[in-house]
């Protein structure tokens, strides 16, 4: 039985909340009701807890089972969580962190995927700051149930801001829960992170990746129920639940995903390896005494071509291509070279996307060629897009 985490902040549409507890439960779910105290003005914890069957949870400083800490106990054996109707306050509160109530104060505790179901007058919809929260919340994965387009609202107002129907938040629901078991029990080992090559002990050859796509695309494997190990030469902090090891070079790249392929189910290649480093770094700081610096340059180990040839039948390899030109061509043809089962393209070139952005567009293919296009979106909501994949091509019979 799926276990979700109901939120219900203060607006005029926390009814449709109370239908969609019924309508879960119906179809099997276990529904945990949290009120924020504005929600209370609106309908009675007594109705939540009549359909949840569960008490309503609404003190900051109630003590959970066990002597437990409310706030900590209750998101324990949550599959899932959503803030229906979310307000434009708690889209805020969310968005920045802000911790001053039970709700607010769970939903910074919670390691599980958080689905929000704004409701407003169309005024505050479009205010530049709840676009702002919106994008905010996006960027950090949190999946956005859109309004409906146009409506009359409780305040006589038409426009958007009404609560999406109590089937449209219903269906989301179950296919986050689907996403979220996508890759329960698989193995996912995420590359990230542009590699440094020293030239001496101050400088080195390296690339503009933030590593910001890999990070996001370790953390989407694990709230779909992997097992990720992430190799990063970025210091963005560790993805909750997500084992990390820290890596420099493109040597140090290969020996620490060499040691862990094998037991991989699929390999994600984000990171962005140098093809060049120095034939020898200086053992000190080069000091500028001539007009030219000649830096002689060789290879670098190529980590898909050595580790490509050896994967089983049942792994999947994906790399990435950046591109600045003909980037399906150029994605392609490093495809069909290095003997991948997906590569995931990207056009650097674009100053709103890619390298250093939070923002991605991206195209995977396949030997068959382009099998998904995600138009720019949040790198959150691009990784989780290229897993889609992943999942699908994975637990294919």
């Amino acid at each position: 039985m799926p276990v979700l985490l109901l939120g219900v902040s203060g607006g005029i549409a926390v009814y449709k909340a109370v239908e969609l507890t019924s309508l879960l439960r119906k179809r099997g779910w276990e529904v945990r009701v949290v009120m924020t105290e504005n929600a209370t003005r609106f309908v009675t914890p007594l109705t939540f807890q009549t359909m949840s069957r569960h008490r309503v949870h609404l003190d900051q400083f109630a003590l959970g089972q066990d002597w437990q800490v409310e706030h900590i106990d209750l998101v324990k054996g949550v599959d899932l969580a959503a803030v229906v109707p979310a307000s434009a306050n708690g889209l805020a509160k969310l968005a920045h962190g802000i911790a001053d109530d039970l709700l607010s104060t769970t939903l910074l505790a919670l390691r599980c995927p958080l689905l929000v179901a704004p409701a407003m007058n169309t005024a505050m919809w479009e205010h530049p700051a709840t676009r702002a929260n919106r994008e905010t919340l996006l960027a950090r994965g949190v999946q956005v149930i859109a309004p409906q387009g146009a409506g009359e609202l409780a305040c006589g107002d038409v426009g958007a801001g009404k609560l999406a129907t109590v089937e449209d938040i219903a269906e989301a629901l179950e296919a986050a829960l689907r996403r979220g078991e996508s890759l329960a029990g698989r193995r996912v080992l995420v590359t990230a992170g542009g590699t440094r090559e020293p030239i001496d002990p101050v400088r080195y050859v390296g690339n503009r990746s933030s590593g910001k796509m890999g990070h996001a695309i370790a953390q989407a494997a694990q709230e779909r129920g992997a097992e990720v190990t992430l190799v990063t030469t970025a210091r963005l902090g560790a993805p909750a639940g997500v084992e990390v090891v820290s890596v420099a070079t493109a040597s140090e790249l290969l020996s620490a995903v060499e040691q862990r392929f094998e037991a991989a189910d699929v390999l994600v290649m984000a990171a962005a390896v140098a093809d060049y480093r120095p034939i020898e770094a200086a053992p000190s700081k080069i000091k500028k005494t001539s007009d030219r610096l000649v830096i002689e340059l060789v290879p670098t180990v190529d980590v898909l071509t050595r580790l490509a040839p050896r994967k089983r039948a049942d792994q999947l390899v994906v790399g990435f291509a950046a591109e600045t030109d003909d980037v399906l061509g150029y994605a392609a043809g490093k495809l069909a070279r290095k003997g991948l089962d997906l590569i995931v393209a990207n056009d650097v070139s674009r100053a709103d996307i890619g390298f250093e952005s939070d923002a991605n567009a991206v195209s995977v293919l396949d030997a068959s060629g382009v099998v998904l296009e995600v138009e720019r979106a949040p790198k959150a909501v691009v990784a989780g897009r290229i897993l889609d994949v992943v999942a699908d091509r994975l637990n294919r019979p």
